[in-house]
């Protein structure tokens, strides 16, 4: 089939690229960036093997949606702007006007299947969230609009189901890790590196967690089972490496894989959170750059439990994690080193 990937350039998009092109299908990618160097091909740029289209453009953009969608049997759509602090028109724009944009072209165009890159923030609350399943409704408070507006865009996505011909579903993968993360890991690293990581609460809580290869076999898999009369259809799955594991212990394992010491100071869950109320509200009215040091969403899912059931997966889709998070850890610690050395390379280069 002639699969399009939104967001290809990004880190789950471009796993399920490689997935699909493995699996001996044909992909286009709709990327703003494919010069990042980033996709599975040795010209980026100009798309020049056989196996992959490059569309450059955006989700905002409907006339780019519309070229990149024409003639896909299935659509992939990963892209969205992610990050707990932000204004809300930028959040909507992107995943809630740009998911309108891609479920217009489906439709207009007679694409047969779409697989949603949702999240599980879209039920986050500020409670411990322990084994839930799919069942859980949507939150009613949102403590940003990164999870509001992704909440809204999986919403349209699952209620178009059936619309001429389409067949949905949502994908829930939670925390994604492994190589080739700008997300997560530079995130934490840099934290770290500057000395602001802090471990919010006692350090008992338990989160899940998926390897991005995993998360990408997940998509694929729901592709394939999105038939006529399938479960699959307009739900959405929550997505893991199917046992949760304690956060902080994580944490460090993370640090270590990129030669850094463990979280040595902690913070209690209640005084973050306040202070996450105050960053907010001064950010807010001074108008600063950037995003606060902590925020009640950073808190909470630093402080709470929250991991979920993978049973519907598992049985609608026959959803198995191949790649186990030990195996996976290695793989991101051979994937740091091989950074290091390529920068220590180019900065031997440039002196």
């Amino acid at each position: 089939m002639l699969a399009l990937v939104t967001g290809a350039s990004g880190c789950l998009g471009r796993h399920i690229v490689r997935h699909l092109l493995d699996g001996g299908h044909r992909v286009r990618a709709l990327c703003r960036n494919p010069a990042r160097g980033c996709l599975p091909t040795d010209h980026v740029a100009d798309g020049a093997r056989r196996d992959i289209e490059i569309v450059r453009g955006d989700v905002r953009d409907q006339a780019a949606v519309d070229q990149a969608v024409d003639g896909a049997d299935a659509v992939f759509h990963t892209a969205g702007l992610a990050g707990m602090w932000g204004p809300r028109k930028a959040f909507h724009a992107t995943n809630v006007l740009g998911t309108q944009n891609v479920l217009d072209a489906c439709l207009r165009h007679g694409v047969r299947r779409l697989v949603y890159t949702s999240s599980p923030s879209v039920v986050f609350t500020e409670t411990d969230q322990c084994g839930d399943d799919e069942s859980i409704p949507y939150a009613r408070r949102w403590l940003c609009h990164y999870p509001r507006s992704k909440a809204a865009a999986e919403q349209a996505v699952l209620a178009a189901n059936g619309s001429r011909g389409l067949l949905t579903c949502a994908i829930r993968p939670h925390l994604i890790w492994g190589p080739g993360d700008r997300q997560l890991l530079p995130r934490l690293l840099r934290r770290a590196r500057t000395g602001r990581l802090r471990r919010v609460g006692e350090g008992h809580n338990l989160i899940d967690i998926v390897y991005v290869d995993n998360a990408a076999a997940a998509h694929a898999a729901a592709a394939i089972a999105l038939t006529v009369g399938s479960p699959v259809c307009g739900r959405a799955y929550f997505i893991s490496q199917g046992e949760p594991v304690n956060c902080w212990q994580w944490v460090d394992q993370l640090l270590a894989a990129a030669r850094l010491p463990p979280v040595q100071r902690s913070i209690s869950l209640q005084r973050a959170w306040g202070f996450g109320h105050v960053w907010e509200a001064a950010y807010r009215l001074l108008r600063l750059r950037g995003e606060p040091p902590m925020t009640r969403f950073l808190a909470a899912q630093l402080g709470r439990s929250h991991w979920f059931d993978i049973s519907a997966a598992r049985r609608d889709f026959g959803y198995q994690p191949l790649v186990s998070t030990a195996e996976g850890m290695e793989r991101l610690r051979a994937w740091l080193a091989e950074t290091r050395n390529g920068s220590a390379q180019e900065s031997a280069v440039a002196s």
